[in-house]
């Protein structure tokens, strides 16, 4: 199943976070997360440290992380990222 046709697996914060805990690379695409401290904004799956919730938001779209003042994190490279493909 595309992570696009899976949205609504992650329609709530609480499945966003547990994706982003689990590193579930079937998220990937379906959010976005957006670290607060560090302006970074991540695939779900990055093998990055993971952040604390309180420093966590999530989108929808790459482009409304960027819209918000985030900008790709440098490891899993969210801006590159297509469905199907490997980081």
């Amino acid at each position: 199943m595309s992570p696009r046709n899976d949205e609504s697996r992650y329609a709530t914060d609480a499945a966003r976070w547990a994706a982003l805990q689990a590193r579930e690379a079937a998220a990937d695409g379906a959010f976005w997360v957006a670290v607060k401290t560090t302006r970074i904004y991540c695939r779900p799956s990055c093998k990055s440290r993971q952040p604390l919730r309180k420093n966590v938001e999530f989108h929808n779209r790459a482009a409304d992380a960027v819209a918000a003042g985030f900008r790709a994190c440098k490891r899993c490279k969210p801006d590159q990222w297509r469905a199907g493909t490997a980081p």
